[in-house]
């Protein structure tokens, strides 16, 4: 049973995994994923994708949006938070303030992988989101049910970041209550994994190939995001180093199914 020494624990040792020298692209590389993992079909149904933070899902699956969008498939969003946490300590205006630029970073991203409805936003707060997962499962049930979803689409439940987590379970549970099919994908899992991981469920695992086109796009995408791509100050490196974004530009994405 989790218990608040525990659950702290826990979240100690996910920040020192997030925090320490990450795996270079160059071992996943080595491991020829694509050539390992099954290849999965895209959708065909209208597919919901659910984001912690503004970012997560242009990382994990943005170039399958795009080829999503351009195969005629619909595709929604939704985003638990505004990322308002994501530079650290600030005042409410501060927080206000970077979480607006974070919602026009994010709608501009998503332009770039095509023609999508605005995404919906949850407006729940950053880094605490496990304390609001009764919400932000509703949320996504009710999006579900209004665009009638094939499949949905989340952060894994296994990241080691507390807010990634939370939103994969909620998926996870609006999927039980809908009856709908859910994909996770990894984010800060290829930071601290290895090729190999026995803490990465690869037998669940599958990849979605990436044309030439949903990549590009997928790139024009996540350079929207200069709020995590600048450093967050002097001497402070950004949120998404050029070694984080090498993860999440390969021919290929991955989902835990």
């Amino acid at each position: 049973m989790s218990t608040p020494e525990t659950v702290g624990a826990a979240r100690l040792a996910a920040a020192a995994a997030i925090d320490a020298q990450g795996t270079d692209e160059a071992e996943w590389r080595r491991a020829r994923l694509a050539e390992h993992l099954p290849r999965v079909a895209l959708p065909t149904g209208p597919v919901v994708v659910v984001a912690a933070h503004p970012d997560d899902e242009v990382l994990g699956f943005g170039g399958t949006i795009a080829a999503l969008v351009q195969a005629g498939v619909a595709v929604h969003t939704l985003c638990l938070s505004d990322g308002e946490a994501s530079h650290g300590p600030a005042t409410p205006p501060a927080r206000a303030q970077l979480a607006a630029r974070r919602r026009g970073e994010l709608a501009a991203a998503l332009g770039e992988l095509g023609d999508l409805p605005a995404p919906v936003h949850a407006g729940l707060p950053d880094t605490a989101l496990d304390a609001h997962e009764k919400r932000a499962r509703v949320a996504i049930g009710e999006l579900l049910d209004a665009v009638g979803a094939a499949v949905c689409v989340a952060p894994w439940e296994g990241d080691l970041h507390s807010d990634h987590e939370a939103a994969g379970r909620a998926a996870a549970g609006a999927g039980r209550d809908t009856s709908t099919p859910v994909w996770s994908y990894p984010v800060w899992m290829w930071h601290w994994a290895r090729p190999h991981d026995p803490r990465v469920p690869w037998h669940r695992s599958s990849v979605l190939p990436l044309g030439e086109a949903a990549l590009d796009r997928k790139k024009a995408a996540l350079a929207r995001f200069t709020s995590q791509l600048e450093p967050r100050g002097p001497g402070v490196a950004a949120v998404l180093p050029a070694q984080e974004i090498a993860h999440h530009t390969r021919t290929f994405e991955t989902v835990m199914r």
